[in-house]
């Protein structure tokens, strides 16, 4: 599949500044991410997912469609495990409600569009209250240059979530972020950070990897417009927000290779 993406100059010297993955295998280095978990997925899959609310994690919605028919999972068949590690979560919960965005489409060739709109928000049927697990508030996307982080599962390190602290925005176009971070299978809905005064706020979701000019780059669904419709779909579906959820506003071709991660 190919997607068309904004002119990019990816230099070695752009990734070489990046930060390795660092597994979180103990408690101490785990402690500020408890709230990113892994989605186990119909016992067959696995994807990341985060906590922004008590009782709501933010994901990809392609995470809930099944690849080989395209079929919606039922969202009865996730379970989020928050900071599962080595064997053990923090909390498990299991899934109450799902919500994708109304305009994502896994019909035919990905696009811009879609990752632009690949989003789901999954009601978690007990809110997880615990003085360890602290939701993450969401932030507008960051600006070309930025520097980001991710933390993710993903294929061969699927028993505890991966660091990497600095990565870097490479691009940006129609609402996708390009970005250097180290994505794998299983990392679909991970969160992208930034760190603004001390916190770490999610800007992006991880929708897709890909190849630019024989470069590793990760493109991200920005929040913003997105994920306001999407909190809005929630609105009028249920007919209440939790307070928590915040946005802070929306906001030379290059031929890239591309998956699902």
């Amino acid at each position: 599949m190919a997607l068309s993406i904004m002119a990019l100059v990816v230099t070695s010297t752009a990734f070489a500044q990046d930060a390795r993955l660092k597994r979180l295998n103990n408690g101490v280095d785990a402690a500020a991410w408890e709230a990113v978990g892994r989605l186990n997925i119909g016992g067959t899959g696995f994807c990341t997912g985060a906590l922004i609310a008590p009782d709501m994690v933010l994901t990809a919605a392609h995470c809930l469609y099944d690849k080989t028919t395209g079929a919606r999972i039922d969202h009865s068949q996730v379970e989020f495990l928050a900071g599962w590690r080595n064997g053990r979560a923090s909390a498990y919960r299991d899934v109450r409600r799902a919500l994708v965005h109304p305009d994502c489409s896994f019909q035919g060739s990905v696009s811009s569009g879609v990752v632009r709109n690949d989003l789901a928000l999954l009601e978690l049927n007990h809110p997880i209250r615990d003085g360890t697990i602290v939701p993450f508030e969401t932030a507008a996307r960051p600006r070309r240059g930025a520097q980001v982080g991710v933390v993710s599962y993903g294929t061969g390190r699927s028993e505890a979530p991966s660091l990497q602290e600095v990565c870097r925005v490479l691009a940006q176009q129609d609402g996708v972020l390009v970005t250097s971070c180290s994505v794998e299978f299983g990392s679909s809905g991970a969160p992208i950070f930034v760190v603004d005064r001390g916190r770490d706020q999610i800007v992006s979701v991880v929708s897709a990897k890909a190849e630019v000019e024989g470069e590793a780059v990760a493109l991200g669904t920005s929040l913003g417009a997105p994920l306001a419709r999407l909190q809005a779909e929630w609105v009028a579906e249920k007919g209440t927000l939790t307070p928590r959820v915040k946005v802070d506003g929306a906001r030379h071709q290059t031929g890239a290779k591309f998956v699902r991660p």
